[in-house]
């Protein structure tokens, strides 16, 4: 039994990435009351912490907020290293299950783990419709009378067509065959 078949797939991808928005906005937040001008919004860890580096506050309260932002840098590279580790684990798992998966532009290691996880053996579905029917991605008749319409389904396995739906993006944003389509 592949191991996400039992839920034992490392979860700190999925955990850490909202922990790591959080701390990112939260460190933006003092930059903006640090620095005149402000921070752009999309910091790395090391760009913060370039930045904090010209900071030098005179009063007590700037004291705390370069002494809290340079915190929430320490925090920002630990859930980094988390992040990459998990990544790193999940694309072991991925490799392992001799998937090819990762080679489709828009899919991730979390996004491919998933997929293996929650689908399983892709061939239990007949056709390529039942799969798209099961994730919610198949169109769903709302025909009345001569007016022919379709409507998306809103059913189906939510995690999986938001995987589905965030490489559509990704393809969307770049010079893909995706795209294209």
């Amino acid at each position: 039994m592949r191991p996400w078949h039992c839920g034992c797939w490392p979860t700190v991808a999925t955990s850490s990435a909202p922990a790591r928005t959080l701390t990112v906005n939260r460190l933006h937040r003092l930059l903006v009351e640090l620095i005149p001008g402000g921070a752009k919004t999309f910091l790395s860890a090391d760009q913060a912490k370039a930045l904090l580096a010209t900071v030098r506050p005179r009063d007590v309260v700037g004291k705390t907020r370069r002494q809290l932002a340079a915190d929430l840098i320490d925090e920002l590279t630990r859930t980094d290293k988390k992040i990459k580790l998990a990544n790193k684990q999940l694309r072991e798992l991925v490799d392992a299950s001799g998937s090819q998966l990762l080679d489709v532009y828009g899919i991730g290691p979390s996004s491919a783990a998933r997929l293996l996880g929650d689908t399983g053996d892709v061939a239990r579905f007949p056709t390529c419709g039942h799969f798209a029917s099961w994730n919610g991605s198949a169109p769903l008749d709302a025909s009345s009378g001569d007016q022919e319409r379709h409507r998306l389904s809103r059913a189906g396995n939510r995690r999986i067509n938001r995987v589905l739906h965030v490489m559509a993006v990704v393809q969307l944003r770049h010079d893909t065959e995706g795209r294209a389509y």
